[in-house]
């Protein structure tokens, strides 16, 4: 007789089926699909998984292409050595003929370790979907590149940077983790866009349901420059970067009018709460540093590998601070360090600081949202991949050398591309019909419930898990996207969805990258000033 699968080794052989049944139906298709994994159950605080802390890191403005294209090959003519393991599993990444013969203005060229601190990139909504050009994705150049940039002269800019991508020696950490854990070289932004619109994707799903604001009434006015398309009511999408409305520190400290942006609907946020499960989203620079004109200042800051000073938090990255029911307006601190992701006056919003803190006192909530200092996030024109790497290096040792590790999922993820280049075609699901923002390969899709501009996926991102139950050195190629993290969270602790319109109803599930019948990988410290394993 048969032993009938239970527990974790239950959920392992579901995963395997519904792996197996996504990859015949990718073979079918262009592997850009949506996957339909039916949620998880779960008691109440209890999880699907062996799971039981999942840290997400939400970096900046990176396509798959800019750090990824040519793994696991390194040049290693500058920067830090890197040798792949062999047998190392192969990306979807720049082929010889992408590199010489590019359908782009210019080929791409390798970034050395010394030109980590490049211009920033055009991320528009209309510009990336230019520069994809209907899937030929030929037009960067023309549409998304900034080459030369000023007020900083340390920052590197030639004609064609854009094209261009780094390695294993300088992204050394990055590709050290993708050796031990798993990846995917097949996640997609969700839509098309900046950081804005990134961030909201992950906690929702959702960039319809948002209003432009007065900045001190917080009254609802009329702005299409704060949301795209606007009902009668005034509701529309968010395809920019305004600053939220329940945030003293919006509006670089409230000494701009500019109008601000209210969000409506749930969030993930409102489904852990429903549920008891603990969180919390934890940014640098949080913590106020006085304040001005009746309003908390947010005025701590760090000098980047380029000496430039850069102010640590940016409201626009703070995606809770637009909803109502999961802001912190005052930037209030936690009442204790217990009480780190449970419901007080911070209301789950909280600084980095305090993140080590509940770490440390192994209080570490459930779901924990990690957005490094400006400087550290790795955002092109005040950041760089240097910074990154220390911030993600410290942060991914500190929880590896902690008990809570060996129930922890790591997700390494990114709001948007920057505009950046990336060679893989999307094949967009959800359409948008916005004359004003739109191109024709938007427009030939309908809109998910017929909200426009939210149109995606449109580039690569790179994610990476890295977990005890990660896939030691396994490549995904299963389609993914920013509202993937989301629907991790939401099977794991048996939320239920988001609804009206959410893109987790169409994620793909990221189960493909672990392996939930037993621990596999192990603890790795890399050197944060090099990226090299450590011990």
């Amino acid at each position: 007789m048969r032993r009938r699968a239970t527990g974790w080794t239950a959920f392992a052989v579901a995963a395997g089926m519904v792996a197996v049944l996504g990859a015949a139906c990718d073979s079918a298709g262009d592997g850009n699909e949506a996957s339909a994994t039916p949620p998880l159950g779960g008691r109440t605080g209890a999880t699907s998984t062996p799971i039981k802390h999942v840290v997400v890191i939400y970096g900046e403005n990176v396509s798959f292409d800019h750090y990824f294209g040519t793994y696991p090959r390194a040049a290693n003519t500058d920067g830090v050595p890197f040798h792949a393991a062999k047998g190392t599993a192969k990306v979807n990444g720049l082929t010889k003929k992408l590199l010489t013969k590019n359908p782009n203005r210019y080929n791409p060229k390798r970034l050395r370790r010394s030109q980590a601190l490049t211009c920033d990139q055009d991320h528009g909504y209309a510009a990336e979907q230019k520069a994809v050009n209907g899937g030929r994705m030929n037009k960067f150049v023309e549409f998304t590149e900034h080459g030369k940039c000023t007020g900083q002269p340390i920052l590197f800019g030639e004609p064609g940077l854009v094209m261009d991508y780094f390695d294993g020696n300088t992204v050394t950490a990055m590709w050290n983790y993708a050796q031990r854990y798993a990846m995917s070289d097949n996640s997609w932004d969700s839509v098309f866009g900046p950081s804005t619109p990134g961030a909201l994707n992950l906690i929702s799903g959702q960039t319809h349901g948002g209003y432009a604001a007065d900045p001190k009434s917080h009254k609802k006015v009329d702005d299409p420059s704060v949301v795209a398309s606007p009902n009668a009511k005034g509701i529309g999408t968010v395809i920019s970067d305004p600053d939220p409305a329940f945030d003293d520190c919006s509006n670089r400290d409230h000494t701009s009018d500019n109008n601000l942006a209210v969000m409506t609907g749930r969030n993930i946020g409102d489904l852990l709460n429903a549920k008891n499960v603990t969180w919390g989203w934890f940014q640098g620079g949080f913590r106020p540093t006085g304040t001005k004109n009746g309003y908390k200042a947010c005025g701590s800051s760090h000098a980047n590998i380029g000496k430039n000073l850069v102010i640590d938090y940016s409201p626009h990255h703070e995606p809770f601070q637009y909803y109502r029911s999961t802001a912190n307006e005052r930037h209030l601190p936690p009442s204790s360090t217990a009480a780190i992701g449970h419901a007080d006056q911070a209301n789950h919003q909280y600084d980095l600081a305090d993140f080590d803190a509940a770490l440390a006192a192994h209080h570490l909530p459930a779901v924990s949202f990690l957005k490094a200092a400006q400087y550290q996030d790795g955002h092109a024109g005040y950041s760089d991949p240097l910074d990154e790497q220390t911030f993600v290096a410290s942060t991914v040792n500190k929880i590896q050398r902690s008990p809570e590790w060996a129930s922890t999922a790591i997700i390494l993820a990114y709001d948007d591309s920057d505009g950046w280049y990336d060679h893989a075609a999307p094949r967009v699901t959800n359409g948008s019909n916005d004359p004003a923002q739109d191109q024709p390969a938007c427009r030939k899709v309908p809109a998910i419930a017929g909200r426009q501009d939210r149109c995606g996926p449109s580039q690569r991102l790179p994610m990476l898990v890295i977990s005890p139950y990660a896939r030691p050195g396994h490549v995904d190629h299963r389609p993914l996207e920013q509202a993937s993290v989301l629907r991790f969270i939401e099977d794991n602790w048996a939320t239920g969805r988001i609804g009206g319109g959410s893109f987790d109803a169409r994620a793909g599930a990221l189960t493909g990258m672990f392996d939930f019948a037993r621990p596999r990988a192990g603890r790795v410290i890399l050197d944060p000033a090099t990226g090299k394993v450590a011990r």
